[in-house]
């Protein structure tokens, strides 16, 4: 017998976001160590807030959804508050009720600022790092390092002269005739022929971006860029920061990072063909760092030798530090950060370090499981 088309709706529902979420799903692993870490730095949060007023929005519920929004790809957080207002998922991982009202887009905006303050996503990845299952699939003996570009939320148009104070668009010793002043939202712009630098220009929607080129043949595009650093036993990200996008910023830091690492017994780092220079290898082995970064000879003499590549770790390293790629891959893809949503070298660098965070999260319940 067919049923009928009708909407049944109880006036009373006792039926909880807990009960919809099916028990082996994944989030739910990831949940544990999320829940974990937040109450690890609930004292960081009470330094954050008053003592006294009117009680906020619970900063472990707004960490909680901007790691679902690394999780799904979701564009905006504009985008995320209505999947919270219908996904019965999204409120169970959040913390929401299934009558909870949702927050406003802008409380994000309010809220950033504080948790940038506090530092709160480098506290958060290193609190999930720190507990005991995880802190066992760590190695404390090798490591990789390396960079990646993250593309600034930023126009070309945007790259004026630094001594342009009215915003005049026309290049440098170039007449006025030449090329007419922009006018409008987007107008139309003429590049031919003007030479410029991040010495004599600078983004005016974004100073911090840097017009950087990844290799020859590529145009530059403005960008930030972002290093980690990998331990080599299973992959995992253990510390991340971002810098501007210039020549020397993934060996400068590699060193920050290295110097950060807890004892100072001797490691080993892998590197691509980038670190490949003496003064940086030199720096490495003043520090205990044994260099097994890989070697640059086109045109010129490697400041690798014989002392490091003939150990058998040096392949190893060489053939494992290439997964970190595929921590850039997810972030980049899945992650969002291929093009970054905000501006600033603190705003990008606390995004890029919650989303490594992310990163990690995706790959520990699997690799718990197996332990």
């Amino acid at each position: 017998m067919r049923g009928d088309d009708v909407r049944t709706e109880s006036l009373f529902s006792y039926v909880s976001c807990e009960a919809r979420v099916p028990l082996d799903h994944p989030l739910r692993p990831i949940r544990v160590i999320v829940d974990e870490a937040l109450l690890v730095l609930s004292p960081e949060f009470e330094k954050l807030y008053s003592p006294i007023g009117r009680p906020s929005i619970p900063p472990e519920k707004l960490l909680r959804a901007l790691l679902l929004q690394a999780f799904y790809s979701v564009r905006s957080e504009r985008q995320m508050m209505e999947q919270l207002d219908y996904n019965l998922m999204f409120r169970w991982f959040v913390g929401l009720s299934m009558d909870a009202p949702i927050w406003d887009v802008t409380v994000f905006t309010k809220n950033r600022e504080r948790l940038l303050a506090g530092d709160v996503a480098a506290k958060f990845m290193a609190a999930v790092l720190n507990q005991p299952r995880v802190k066992a699939l760590l190695s404390e003996d090798h490591f990789s390092v390396d960079g990646t570009l993250i593309e600034a939320w930023a126009s070309m148009k945007s790259f004026k002269p630094k001594d342009d104070a009215k915003g005049d668009n026309t290049a440098p010793g170039v007449p006025n005739s030449a090329h007419p002043k922009a006018t409008g939202r987007n107008a139309e712009r003429d590049f031919h022929g003007e030479k410029r630098s991040n010495d004599t220009h600078a983004s005016t929607t974004d100073p911090d971006a840097r017009l950087y080129r990844k290799s020859s043949g590529q145009g530059a595009k403005l960008c930030h860029m972002g290093h980690v650093l990998m331990e080599n036993r299973h992959g995992l990200i253990v510390d991340a920061t971002l810098t501007h996008a210039t020549g020397t910023a993934e060996r400068e830091a590699a060193l920050t990072m290295l110097g950060r690492l807890l004892g100072r017994h001797r490691i080993t780092v892998a590197a691509d063909k980038a670190y490949d220079v003496a003064d940086f290898i030199a720096k490495l082995r003043a520090i205990k760092v044994t260099p097994h970064v890989a070697q640059n000879t086109s045109n010129r003499r490697s400041a690798i030798d014989g002392r490091t590549t003939r150990h058998p770790g040096y392949a190893v390293s060489q053939r494992v530090r290439k997964r970190i790629e595929e921590a850039f891959g997810w972030m980049k893809t899945c992650g969002g950060i291929r093009k970054t949503r905000h501006c600033g070298n603190e705003r990008v660098g606390w995004t890029f370090t919650l989303t490594t965070a992310a990163c990690n999260l995706v790959r520990l319940p699997k690799l718990l499981a197996a332990a």
